[in-house]
């Protein structure tokens, strides 16, 4: 089964420490909605854009998951609504030219520029929701610390 034509269900849901701890990861019908939603109005239209592969390092989070990386408590991935992708997985694309499409040309909640230095994150966060305006927020992260860009 596939979340959209470039994502299985499987690397959806796929989490190392789910693995290790032998947590449950299946989201509900309704965050499968979301993820959905997410795919289709962000990764498919970046992947027909750029026509390159894009990996998909952390999409949904249950609960357990989240709490057992360390996630924010009201962290999107919990919702279905957050993925991250990382653009240099595949090559050929930098996870900088990623983060500038899509603020340029798509309607998101948050974007986060994650880590990595000032000319290249090591990956880009992206959320998308459905529950309220989408506030169109660029954040980078560093240190654990987030700022406004």
């Amino acid at each position: 089964m596939n979340i959209s034509k470039h994502i299985t269900y499987a690397e959806a849901i796929k989490s190392q420490q789910a693995i290790r701890m032998r947590l449950s990861n299946e989201p509900t019908p309704e965050h499968l909605d979301n993820m959905k939603y997410l795919a289709e109005n962000i990764f498919e239209p970046l992947r027909k854009h750029f026509k390159k592969p894009i990996a998909v390092t952390s999409f949904y989070r249950s609960e357990l998951v989240n709490r057992a990386i360390g996630g924010s408590l009201t962290s999107q991935h919990l919702q279905g609504e957050a993925m991250d992708i990382d653009a240099q997985v595949f090559g050929g694309l930098t996870n900088a030219e990623v983060f500038e499409w899509i603020k340029a040309n798509l309607n998101y909640d948050q974007l986060i520029w994650e880590n990595g230095t000032v000319t290249e994150p090591d990956w880009v966060h992206v959320s998308l929701t459905r529950r309220r305006a989408n506030r169109k927020q660029n954040l980078r992260m560093s240190n654990n610390k987030y700022y406004t860009i």
